[in-house]
């Protein structure tokens, strides 16, 4: 992207389904405002408080507010005498946030301890449940994420608002990933457009708790594939087409999506090829920097929709909202279709 004197690098705001933001409202005025409830699979989730089960990973369901996800997995790691990358989990959760996840960890034969490990893990945060599992609990394993929100000082005509949550409700909003993927002002890119592809180390990079440059050059890379998907979206969201198949669509999507850039480019073929590909050739630096690794292209949903979505005002000027999302789909992102957020976490310290 060719940089213009005074203006940012890196687009990192994008355009919304319908063209304008109706709203303005504060998100994470407090924790207690943004509620996260992870949702695994049936079968890997067990209800009660007490082991059950077999196998070598404990499974803990905790509570957790002001500690981001990998902090505490190091955390459980210490107290449960394993290494960092011995404890699983599903997803990174806010840490600004009321979240409820599970961790698994490994403890093979250790079962007599159990208890006693989950007293003290009890004593950092609460335990709402546990067992045991043969396997160990890996990236985007749950079913849904479920968010209780509440956004404060809310602008707009409620029915305009209300409206656009209807029509949220029915279509979805265009799935881009949000801007703190890419770093402070694009930070994130810039160290990718300077990356040397022949030493990125994605089996240490994606080892948990590994740190080194391995993991921080997987993180640069990761951003460019991000920002070329958010490229794509943002012309099919101007072109009217974000929520439609096109022909050249893989035929096992089954729903629209984008490219997550890799050797050889796209899978899509025929006209929507030739489009994706024209997006990209716009920017050289990272279209060079895929032409030289081996990563396989892969495809990403074009919309999240979210699912058992209602709201509640609570007075004039404060909205509720509770859904469900899966996998790899962001609320941040569901709600910046429509409103103009301002994150009041972000002046916070955000180091755990």
């Amino acid at each position: 992207m060719s940089a213009v004197e005074g203006a940012p690098r890196w687009r990192l705001d994008w355009p919304t389904s319908s063209g304008m933001r109706p709203g303005k409202a504060l998100l994470k005025t407090s924790p207690e405002d943004f509620r996260v409830i992870e949702q695994l699979w049936p079968e890997f989730e067990a209800p009660g408080t007490g082991s059950s089960g077999a196998g070598e990973h404990l499974c803990v369901r905790i509570e957790k507010t002001g500690d981001n996800t990998e902090y505490v997995a190091q955390e459980l790691a210490a107290l449960a005498g394993c290494k960092a990358f011995e404890v699983g989990f599903c997803g990174l959760k806010d840490r600004h946030a009321v979240t409820v996840q599970w961790f698994s960890l490994y403890c093979p034969g250790r079962e007599a301890r159990d208890a006693e490990l989950l007293a003290t893990i009890a004593e950092r945060w609460p335990v709402l449940g546990s067992h045991r599992h043969a396997r160990k609990l890996r990236r985007g394993e749950h079913r849904y994420n479920g968010f209780d929100l509440v956004l404060r000082e809310v602008s707009g005509d409620p029915a305009t608002l209300e409206q656009a949550l209807a029509v949220l409700a029915e279509r979805g909003a265009p799935n881009y990933f949000g801007p703190q993927r890419f770093g402070h002002e694009g930070g994130n890119l810039d160290r990718a457009v300077n990356l040397d592809p022949s030493r990125l180390n994605r089996k240490k990079g994606g080892r948990r708790g590994g740190g080194g440059s391995g993991s921080k050059n997987v993180l640069y890379f990761s951003a460019a594939r991000s920002w070329l998907f958010n490229e794509v979206l943002a012309e099919r969201v101007c072109a009217g087409s974000w929520y439609v198949c096109l022909p050249g669509e893989p035929e096992a999507s089954g729903e629209p999506t984008g490219p997550l850039w890799g050797d050889g480019g796209t899978s899509a073929s025929e006209d929507l090829a030739l489009f994706e590909r024209a997006v990209v050739a716009k920017h050289p630096e990272f279209e060079k920097l895929f032409l030289s690794t081996r990563m396989k292209p892969e495809r990403r949903a074009l919309v999240t929709r979210p699912e058992q979505l209602h709201w509640q005002w609570l007075d004039q000027s404060t909205l509720r909202l509770q859904f469900l999302l899966p996998p790899g789909q962001y609320a941040t992102t569901v709600l910046g279709d429509i409103f103009e957020l301002q994150d009041m976490s972000l002046s916070r310290d955000n180091k755990r």
